[in-house]
């Protein structure tokens, strides 16, 4: 039985061959989507979400979504593309965007022609390796966002939020304290993942009792991950000689200022893994949105699914923190912004929130080297400054319209 729920109702299961009894019974307490409200944006499947009280399809709002989700994704992708032209060219070795385009097109053989030595070694060994870097940490951890909240079915899910940022970042920085290097260059990144996906399951587990996720839980288990991981860190710090005290500071605070060709090769196949494997569940995300019950009724295995999702964060944040440190609030922001403009429905919000997290990191690593010149901030500090006041202001929104957070 195939049903879109961007037109299904929660009370409609019967009327859509359901087999009657308690299977159609309504939702309970725990299958009220968390997200949705939590932004203003209706739920998925009431009926302010297309779906009338009569029954029928309210086609006119489904299609002004879809036209809205092409219009995003197609502005989106024009303002990474742009960005990215100008984050190559900015800095202080200044190269003009007609020079780097020229530059890129030469090197695959479409005509174009060469900068001077200094300009090709700046921005094919300093600035593109970062730009790359940024454009797949970003999109790795604004998927990973949607996904949490999805699987949570928690508006507050975020990797750094709760805790998984720095579960990772703990396997990275023991690593590099212990001297391991089993795997060479992919060391760092499978500590990370081995530790993000400990941390994914130990969360998980924690903060969900009866079938459901409680907001206060979460937050709580967060807080307590994060001030265990940040013990974890400083007695790997106590320990550690200078060298690696430079080198465990910098996922502390966040960076890109390593950035090369060989780090992004490392980071390049769980990023890519991750990102091709996430849409694929967009649908089923969106059914696990009315409820896991009502999901159930329609085929989703749920506890298979979020066995799955949780792998998916863990590879797309460990990807992240193994080259970038830690950095918060990316995949609660962007999510949440992308839900405003188009509504909760996943089909939209995975891939877009993977485009919007590498804008917004883009965007960010260029203020972080440029702002302060010839400084450079911390990426990581950065992006807290401005992740923050957003997470104060959704807070008092949610307070203010809902009552806050059950």
């Amino acid at each position: 039985m195939s049903i879109d729920p961007a037109t299904t109702a929660p009370g409609t299961t019967r009327a859509t061959g359901a087999p009657p009894g308690p299977e159609t019974a309504p939702p309970a307490r725990e299958s009220v989507p968390a997200a949705s409200p939590a932004d203003g944006s209706p739920a998925v499947g009431s009926p302010a979400d297309g779906s009338p009280a009569g029954g029928s399809p309210a086609k006119a709002p489904a299609k002004g979504r879809r036209g809205t989700a092409f219009t995003l994704t197609v502005g989106l992708s024009l303002a990474l593309l742009l960005l990215a032209l100008v984050s190559a060219g900015l800095g202080t070795y200044h190269i003009s965007p007609g020079d780097v385009l020229a530059s890129v097109q030469n090197r695959i053989g479409l005509g174009g022609a060469p900068l001077d030595r200094v300009g090709e070694s700046v921005l094919w060994n300093i600035r593109l390796p970062r730009v790359a870097l940024a454009l797949l940490v970003g999109a790795s951890l604004g998927c990973a966002g949607a996904l949490m909240q999805g699987v949570f079915g928690n508006p507050l899910a975020e990797p750094g939020v709760i805790g998984i940022s720095a579960g990772a970042a703990v396997g990275a920085v023991a690593s590099i304290a212990l001297g391991l290097s089993f795997f060479g260059n992919w060391t760092v990144t499978f500590c990370a993942f081995v530790a993000g996906l400990i941390t994914v399951l130990l969360v998980y587990v924690l903060s969900r009792s009866g079938g459901r996720t409680e907001v206060v839980t979460l937050i709580l288990t967060g807080i307590a991950v994060n001030a265990f991981a940040g013990a974890l860190i400083g007695l790997a710090i106590f320990f550690a000689d200078n060298a690696q005290i430079t080198q465990i500071t910098f996922w502390q605070l966040g960076s890109l200022a390593g950035a090369t060709w060989p780090k992004v090769l490392a980071v390049l196949p769980c990023a890519l893994l991750g990102l091709l494997a996430a849409p694929f569940y967009a649908r089923r995300l969106d059914l696990l949105a009315l409820g896991e019950r009502p999901a159930r009724h329609l085929g989703v295995d749920v506890e298979k699914m979020r066995m799955a999702l949780v792998l998916v964060v863990a590879l797309l944040t460990a990807a992240a923190v193994a080259v970038a440190g830690i950095i918060t609030f990316v995949g609660l922001l962007v999510p949440h912004l992308l839900r405003m403009a188009n509504g909760p429905g996943h089909r939209f919000l995975v891939p877009g929130s993977a485009l919007g997290g590498a804008i917004v990191l883009l965007a960010g690593d260029l203020a972080a080297r440029t702002v302060a010149n010839p400084a450079e901030l911390p990426l990581g500090v950065l992006t807290a400054l401005f992740g923050s006041p957003f997470f104060f202001w959704l807070l008092r929104r949610t307070r203010r319209k809902q009552g806050g957070w059950a």
